[in-house]
């Protein structure tokens, strides 16, 4: 053991004050010193100065990245009363902000003598191997060594029968002991995240378990012995390789999640794909155009249909039949599924807000899909596919199809199919109504019982609800939903780069009934901000009503604890939850600002040409609130037409216009082809929104007029050319040079799409500049040029470097490269996204809005703004 005299004098060295606050860290039988940079210096001090009281704690925390950790190993022994250790790293971060892991690789023998040790906690730390102290301490019951490095557990490890939660989460384990299934009082086993390639049959002996947590591992199979767990609630058997599981699973009683996505399934036995809580995203589920048919009636034998345009209704006899239509919409009648001949009319129509009550983050991906007979019953259910526009992200996303009831929407179970670019959305329905692809946030439900529960998000695994035994009465059943909001893009709302906010949390119930018990929730501290920085007159927790028309702060309504990486409370209703940090003052009107912002319905379009060259038009598309500032900033260089209505659509719903003037268009544009121009438009969450134009062009050089084949909303008035995606057209009056970069054969991105590049690429520009070739010297003078303007300096080096490379065939190509190599796939994903369109899909674009037969001498294009 270290003396004092080895830690430093604490007379010389003026370590009054340390020892000081060593003495009031101590509080009954807790003492918790890993959120003091020198904590286990203070833990020895104590114990050289206040033995007896040190030997008496029950519960002592400590940072295991400090270098003194290892003689404060070798006194924990003496506190024969400890129920509760944990020894975390973590608590520091490296140049990159990456958690550090701690100093600890092994333990102490006599560390196996603390016969009352109940919870050990060893996470963030540097083992190898499984301490052989661990398997001695015969009274634990809790058992936390994540995010380690063990390669296996011995075999010593189905000693600890008193074990009733182990986690084991993000280690290197290949397989599993034997006497894991010795563990007879084991409730909650997590696994993830490992490289387990099997599981040991005698994993069916926990009959005790009722969560279970396998997913992201390498697993091909699972035994059948899983079938005997019949305490389990959740079984987590996401991210593997898995290619088939037991039916069995289909009769575990209590089970109510089976999470299956992103696996390798093909096939699924009908018992678990009729599992309402079964999950089954990500898999390659029916690998033929649509699943497999019943064993009497197998694919080959049903009759194959294929519609033309000018058709809207086929007849289905008793035999069956395969049904294509040429919007890429496929229907699947089994036999049996009518008993006399049926006649169904199909349509598709465009949504209307009023009708389509989309929740608060949802986007629309299709067209609504309306088959009649409405409320026809069939004997077998049919299968509907539908095709769908996918959104940018599915990380925090899922897609689902919904139907209209007769009186509101509801969700069917949705499988999807991913075939090259095309993507479809399927589900089984006995009778017909309309249908229509939406992505919404991904949902995570449990049922809580009397007993309790965990729910824990599988967007953010540090977003967990615990349930304590005696919450409830009856079971009822919670969801839970989260989004995501980027650091910059709450800076960027607020005007404030102090201010980050954890992401946002709604929770919702099946019963009107409060929790008889408080709920304890956990929200991850906001990103820069740790237990060791936490300034805790800056964080608010900020509550929302159903509707979210008003943030309140309850910070000093509820209990707030924070653990180096968690903010921690209790509650005994549900709504929606946001953990800020901020210099603000008034929290809930700024919560409110950022929460509209993320979802904002209406748009307002203005087209807006230059005085000096009335050839030139810019074109936005802006928030409703946002209409009065652009115009008047924009009022000195630019003239009418005034504004068009406001026009309430869903995100990601597809619109057209017509223009009720005179286009122009310059052949010589390179996006110019067959006299079509096709505008996209986007709104703040980036949903795309087109306006298909075709120009009719007479040989007597008369004016050219656009004109639309679809009932159009509103008119504007337009010239030439739009120049974006509104309100990054124009940035502090930047001098952009005309250019398009690429060539014909690989695609354009012309300056429209670059301005809007620019404005995704933020704080990242330095790294991305470096990867085009500019040298460090030159990024220097950039920013020096453009200082206390980022998006000059944005502009500057972009712009800069386009001009450089406008006429090489690779540009293009090296500009993706940059933005992978900087970290910055998604914009790598949206320039991809770009080019495709530019070269394909046009003419199949044209075609679905009745674009086709315009006259031959039309020339077209597709300008990407």
């Amino acid at each position: 053991m270290a003396s004092l005299q080895e830690l430093g004098d604490p007379q010389r060295e003026g370590t009054l004050e340390a020892e000081a606050l060593a003495s009031s860290c101590l509080a009954g039988n807790r003492l918790n010193l890993d959120v003091y940079t020198e904590g286990c210096l203070l833990f020895l001090r104590l114990f050289e100065t206040r033995r007896e009281e040190v030997e008496q704690v029950e519960f002592l925390r400590l940072s295991c990245n400090e270098q003194l950790i290892a003689s404060t190993l070798s006194i924990i022994p003496a506190l024969k009363g400890l129920k509760s250790l944990v020894l975390k790293g973590g608590h520091t971060r490296d140049e990159t902000g990456a958690c550090q892991r701690g100093l600890l690789s092994s333990l102490p023998q006599e560390l196996g003598e603390l016969t009352q040790l109940a919870h050990l906690d060893l996470s963030f730390n540097s083992f190898t191997a499984m301490p052989s102290s661990v398997t001695k301490l015969v009274s634990l019951r809790g058992l936390l060594i994540c995010h380690n490095s063990l390669q296996e557990l011995p075999e010593s490890f189905g000693q600890l029968t008193e074990l009733i939660f182990f986690s084991a989460m993000k280690n290197q384990l290949r397989g599993l002991p034997q006497s894991i299934g010795e563990l007879a009082a084991l409730q909650t086993l997590d696994l993830s995240t490992n490289m387990l390639e099997s599981l040991p049959e005698e994993i069916g002996n926990l009959q005790n378990c009722t969560e279970l947590d396998l997913s992201g591992n390498l697993l091909t199979e699972i035994p059948n012995s899983l079938a005997n767990l019949q305490s389990l609630r959740q079984l987590h058997l996401h991210s593997n390789l898995l290619v088939t599981v037991p039916a069995s699973l289909a009769h575990l009683p209590n089970l109510s999640r089976l999470d299956l996505q992103n696996n390798r399934l093909r096939t699924i036995p009908q018992e678990i794909q009729s599992l309402p809580y079964v999950h089954l995203r990500g898999n390659p589920l029916g690998e033929p155009e649509v699943p497999p048919q019943p064993e009497n009636s197998t694919s080959e034998e049903l009759r194959r249909l294929f519609l033309e345009d000018d058709e809207d209704s086929f007849t289905v006899t008793p035999d069956g039949c395969r049904v294509s239509l040429v919007c890429g919409i496929q229907l699947s009648f089994p036999q049996g599924a009518t008993t006399t001949l049926v006649t169904i009319h199909f349509q598709k129509c465009f949504p209307d807000p009023q009708w389509v009550k989309l929740k608060h983050h949802d986007i629309l991906l299709s067209k609504i899909l309306e088959l009649q007979p409405h409320g026809i019953h069939f004997q077998k259910e049919v299968q509907v596919w539908i095709p769908y526009a996918s959104p940018q992200s599915l990380n925090d996303r899922e897609i689902i199809i919904r139907t209209f009831s007769g009186e509101k929407w509801s969700e069917l179970r949705t499988r999807v199919k991913h075939k090259g670019k095309k993507r479809l959305a399927c589900c089984s329905v006995p009778h017909f109504s309309w249908f229509v692809v939406v992505s919404r946030l991904v949902e995570n439900e449990c049922r809580v019982p009397q007993e309790g529960a965990l729910l824990f998000s599988t967007v953010d695994p540090n977003i967990k609800v615990t349930f304590p035994p005696g919450v409830t009465e009856e079971t009822r059943t919670v969801k839970l939903q989260v989004l995501p909001v980027s650091a910059e893009e709450i800076q960027e709302i607020t005007e404030d780069s102090e201010t980050v906010a954890s992401p946002l949390l709604f929770l919702s119930q099946n019963s009107t009934v409060d929790f008889l018990q408080p709920v304890k929730i956990q929200l991850p501290l906001p990103p820069g901000v740790t237990g060791l920085t936490l300034d805790r007159s800056r964080v608010h927790l900020l509550h929302g009503d159903w509707n979210v028309q008003n943030w309140d702060d309850i910070t000093d309504q509820v209990v707030l604890e924070f653990t180096h990486l968690y903010a921690l409370f209790e509650v005994t209703h549900f709504s929606w939850y946001w953990l800020w940090c901020t210099t603000k003052s008034y929290i809930g009107g700024i919560a409110k600002k950022v929460y509209k912002r993320l979802r904002m319905y209406q748009v307002n379009f203005i087209a807006l040409q230059r005085k000096k060259d009335p050839e030139q038009v810019l074109l936005q598309c802006v928030p409703k609130h946002k209409v009065d500032p652009v115009l008047k900033k924009l009022q000195d260089r630019y003239r009418g037409p005034e504004p068009s209505d406001i026009v309430e659509m869903l995100e990601g719903e597809q619109f057209f216009a017509a223009f009720e003037r005179g286009i122009s268009i310059d052949a010589d544009r390179p996006d110019c082809i067959d006299g079509r121009i096709s505008f996209n438009f986007f709104s703040h969450l980036k949903n795309q929104k087109e306006i298909y134009i075709t120009s009719e062009v007479d040989r007597k050089n008369t004016a050219v007029k656009g004109q639309c084949r679809q009932r159009p909303l509103f008119f504007l008035a337009m010239k030439l050319k739009s120049q974006g995606n509104g309100q990054r057209a124009t940035q502090n009056d930047f001098s952009l040079p005309p250019l398009n970069l690429g060539n014909a054969e690989t695609g354009y991105l012309t300056q429209s799409n670059l301005l809007g590049i620019a404005g995704r690429i933020g704080a990242d520009w330095q790294t991305i500049g470096l990867h085009l070739g500019f040298s460090y010297q030159q990024i220097q003078q950039i920013q020096y040029n453009n200082r206390e303007n980022l998006s000059t300096q944005i502009l500057d080096m972009l712009f800069s470097w386009a001009q450089q490379n406008e006429k090489k065939p690779d540009s293009v190509d090296q500009l993706i490269h940059a933005m992978k190599e900087s970290d910055r796939q998604d914009i790598a994903d949206e320039i991809i996204a770009i080019i495709a369109l530019g070269k394909e899909k046009y003419r199949e674009s044209i075609r679905r809005v009745g674009l086709d037969q315009e006259s031959s001498t039309e020339d077209s294009a597709i300008a990407m703004t």
